[in-house]
């Protein structure tokens, strides 16, 4: 008895790019819309149904009853519904690492621009105008920066900060000489200059950064947000900015996305927002991805572990 070949459903974006070298005799199932979709993956044991539509991913689930194996460029996968994939022992590679030097170098273009002022910068040379004096005033050399983070992307900016000879203080579980644990850090914000957010949303990390954290800061510390919107209390920092209790925020990520025209954080000197764009500021993503999923494919067709597999019960 001949075994049926294995089924694939896959965005047909990235058709171009994987179908000449995927191996021969698989079952793939192409799909442009919404509704190509639910019905690919209705055999589908392989999956990678990524879409802008966070909905549309998660009626794909679950209308993919036979899944074991679903992949995503997406490294946070916290809108999935977690219960479905324990209960369904569905393995899941997300995008974790892909967009980490993009990231990363986010970070100390963002940090460089508020020590330097470059915004003010910019807004002169759209009037015609010759400054004659810097409007930011700040080194990023002997400054203190606190990274709560130790993933990829933390991996990467610690690195590229101590280039620039600031003291990076890493915060992460495990612990370790010069590391704060998830315990110790709070009690040490008065002591840096930067805060970096580089934490995965789950329910630990959300509001992490809340009034009491914003009121335990330097009256200039700044605090870098690229991991979500929900790891600060959104309500408390617009209310420390505008108080200027604290320096000022430099924020990829906002509560919700897109941010409404009409929220107060766009209209503040001291917020610094840049739509979620930190990850798209490459073209190699896409390339990565496709190329990641490719060796995961050959290691599971020979029954091989995949990776980096995210565990839907930690949620990254």
């Amino acid at each position: 008895m001949t075994a049926r070949p294995v089924t694939l459903a896959i965005s047909g974006l990235i058709r171009p790019m994987l179908e000449p070298h995927l191996p021969a005799g698989l079952d793939v199932r192409w799909f442009m819309t919404h509704e190509e979709a639910l019905e690919a993956v209705a055999e589908a044991e392989i999956g990678w149904f990524d879409s802008n539509s966070k909905e549309d991913m998660v009626r794909s689930l679950m209308a993919a009853k036979k899944l074991k194996w679903l992949n995503s460029i997406y490294a946070g996968l916290d809108f999935l519904p977690m219960d479905v994939l324990i209960e369904r022992g569905i393995t899941v590679t997300n995008g974790a690492g892909i967009n980490a030097i993009t990231i990363a170098e986010y970070v100390v273009m963002g940090m460089l621009n508020i020590a330097k002022g470059y915004r003010e910068v910019v807004r002169a040379q759209e009037r015609h105008e010759w400054l004659f004096d810097s409007p930011g005033k700040r080194e990023l050399a002997g400054s203190k920066a606190l990274l709560l983070g130790y993933g990829a992307i933390g991996k990467l900016i610690q690195p590229r900060l101590e280039a620039f000879d600031v003291e990076v203080t890493v915060v992460r579980r495990s612990g370790g000489e010069g590391v704060l644990r998830p315990h110790e850090w709070r009690a040490r914000l008065g002591e840096f200059d930067w805060v970096i957010l580089a934490v995965p949303a789950t329910p630990e990390t959300e509001g992490m950064i809340g009034a009491a954290e914003l009121a335990a800061m330097k009256s200039d510390a700044v605090i870098v947000n690229i991991a979500r919107g929900s790891v600060i209390d959104q309500p408390a920092l617009v209310q420390a900015l505008e108080k200027k209790a604290i320096g000022a925020a430099f924020l990829d990520v906002t509560t919700p996305e897109p941010l409404p025209a009409d929220h107060p954080l766009w209209s503040l000197d001291n917020a610094h927002i840049t739509m979620h764009l930190s990850g798209r500021a490459q073209d190699k993503m896409f390339l990565r991805s496709g190329q990641r999923f490719l060796d995961n494919l050959a290691k599971y067709l020979r029954g091989e572990p995949v990776a980096p597999v995210f565990d839907p019960r930690l949620g990254y």
